[in-house]
């Protein structure tokens, strides 16, 4: 199976979400392209394992999406944070889109759109919008802009704001390499 050819959608319009970092860890997957398989990343002929804080919330990717460097992204598919128990790598998780984290990664664009699980027994917060995650759990959102500014040295992302839920799917939109 070809992760990254997944649909955005599910036929009920649900959005999806591949998982490479699960919350907990400080190794680094990513997705393989050629051999579609998750890897460990490689830095300087070394497993990348980020020197700094455990990934506070599952990472991954937005499948059928690319942030095409032709228009200011990084060439990935679009990023996703999950916030939920820890996610196995290679999971597929129905997710609702509740904001968008705008970062700059030396000059381009690395947003990550902030989730939360569309199942409700597999979620760790109650905020279903960015208006209620704002009210209720805006440390949360301090801890992501400071782990993200700092996890690879700082210096190398910055912060360019957060977007509500109508941001991330708007972002999920520009990207998407499925046409419809």
């Amino acid at each position: 199976m070809n992760h990254l050819e997944l649909p955005s959608f599910t036929r009920e319009g649900i959005l999806q979400a591949v998982i490479e970092i699960p919350a907990g860890t400080n190794t680094k997957y990513e997705y393989n392209r050629e051999k579609l398989c998750f890897q460990p990343d490689i830095r300087d002929g070394k497993v990348r394992k980020v020197n700094f804080l455990s990934y506070p919330v599952n990472y991954g990717f937005i499948p059928s999406t690319r942030m095409e460097k032709t228009r200011g992204g990084d060439g990935d598919p679009l990023d996703v944070l999950l916030l939920a128990e820890h996610v196995p790598t290679g999971s597929v998780v129905q997710v609702i889109p509740i904001g968008l984290l705008k970062l700059s990664d030396l000059g381009e664009l690395d947003h990550k759109v902030l989730a939360i699980p569309a199942d409700p027994e597999k979620r760790i917060i109650t905020a279903i919008n960015w208006e209620t995650f704002q009210r209720d759990y805006s440390i949360v959102r301090h801890i992501l802009e400071l782990f993200f500014m700092y996890y690879d040295g700082l210096g190398t992302l910055t912060v360019a704001g957060w977007g509500d839920e109508n941001d991330a799917l708007a972002e999920i939109k520009k990207w998407n390499v499925v046409q419809s």
